[in-house]
């Protein structure tokens, strides 16, 4: 209190909810990845005991883990570019995102590449001798090297935030257009249901005319359906980030989220795991599954944006500090994945054994590895670190 009334404080510049949410989905994108050594679908390596248990879960990851990070980063660029400018925008994010992006090709995915061909039984042992053909070679055994890997993430922000740095200063504009329109259609009695049915909407018509043509391959050139959705929802992070009639409508479509997300949840994983061959001979049917995933996306998106800025608003040392790791631990963890899976699951364990190694050694070395890199002054630019 003052002497002339209650001191009112400047609403704070960061999103802790965002912050929390962030940690939460790369947390969940490491062990989906750690998921996908035991399932049967492509990846690097596979463990032995590989089958199809783990399926309903992963399913349930699937839909919408990377779209929240796209969403989320959409937000931070447009903080980012009202802070600093278009051409600053630009600068920062490129002297962010491409030394990650250059050194994790030739270094951090290497190893990656070199287990799975291992396993293909197309090389010799020996890491080292491997590296300069990985760097200079086109091509081996079909594997296009050097690679970006699970790093297809940083390269699409670092295209995206370029395209739209020169065009970013125009969203105010925007505001007092359509997006004024659709503010109100938000703020009105039926904001909830404008708010599902505004996120559902492209994705479904990407669903029906471009992911049938566009198989996502994480191919720069040559991904059209992944880049029309991962852009999609990085433009809904960009303009709902300072619209308050956005988030007045995540907290009011809350619970109506919350039972969309649950009640598809139920009705998906069976259809999935239990079902799907049935589901695929009749046309009507196949599309309303597929529409129901696409739904489910969304309102899980809208579910965990509403939770978190009811219940993950908190800061404190270990947002602090995860904030700060998470972003190396997801560069780090995919190489430790696959190189500790394929050592580990030729060593005669049981899976549940394998799987709790794997998953240890996984989050253990990626934080040994922050911790390491945070200290070498060197290393922090290339593992998404500010200069220290």
């Amino acid at each position: 209190m003052t002497e002339t009334g209650p001191r009112i404080s400047a609403p704070p510049t960061r999103r802790y909810d965002l912050d929390w949410l962030r940690i939460i989905a790369f947390g969940l994108l490491v062990l989906y990845h750690v998921g996908m050594f035991y399932v049967p679908w492509g990846w690097h390596v596979k463990s032995v005991h590989a089958g199809s248990g783990a399926e309903p879960l992963m399913s349930l990851l699937n839909p919408w883990r990377l779209s929240l990070l796209f969403f989320i980063s959409g937000v931070a660029f447009r903080y980012l570019h009202d802070k600093k400018g278009g051409l600053a925008f630009a600068g920062e994010r490129t002297l962010r995102l491409l030394p990650v992006i250059l050194f994790g090709m030739i270094v951090v995915v290497m190893p990656q590449t070199y287990f799975q061909l291992r396993e293909m039984g197309e090389i010799e042992p020996g890491i080292l001798a491997f590296w300069p053909r990985y760097i200079m070679d086109w091509e081996i055994a079909g594997i296009a090297v050097p690679t970006w890997n699970h790093l297809w993430y940083v390269v699409y922000l670092f295209v995206y935030a370029l395209l739209l740095a020169p065009v970013m200063g125009l969203l105010n504009a925007f505001g007092r257009g359509p997006g004024a329109l659709l503010g109100q259609m938000l703020d009105s009695r039926f904001g909830p249901l404008w708010l599902i049915a505004l996120g559902f909407a492209p994705m479904m018509v990407y669903r029906v005319f471009l992911v049938p043509h566009f198989e996502t391959t994480h191919n720069l050139t040559w991904d059209w359906a992944n880049h029309a959705i991962s852009f999609t929802y990085l433009l809904y992070g960009v303009f709902a980030a300072k619209s308050e009639r956005f988030w007045s409508a995540i907290d009011r479509a809350l619970p109506l989220a919350l039972g969309i997300t649950v009640g598809l949840g139920v009705v998906l994983t069976p259809s999935w795991a239990l079902w799907w061959d049935q589901i695929t001979e009749h046309e009507v049917v196949l599309w309303i599954a597929r529409a129901g995933r696409v739904l489910y996306a969304w309102s899980m998106i809208v579910t965990l944006l509403g939770l978190a800025r009811r219940f993950l608003t908190g800061d404190g040392p270990m947002r602090r500090y995860l904030t700060e790791a998470i972003f190396p631990v997801y560069i780090l963890h995919q190489t430790i994945t696959v190189s500790a899976g394929y050592m580990l699951t030729r060593m005669g364990f049981d899976v549940w054994t394998e799987f709790a190694l794997v998953t240890l050694i996984t989050f253990g070395g990626a934080f040994a590895g922050f911790e390491i890199i945070r200290r070498i002054k060197p290393l922090r630019p290339v593992f998404g670190l500010k200069r220290s």
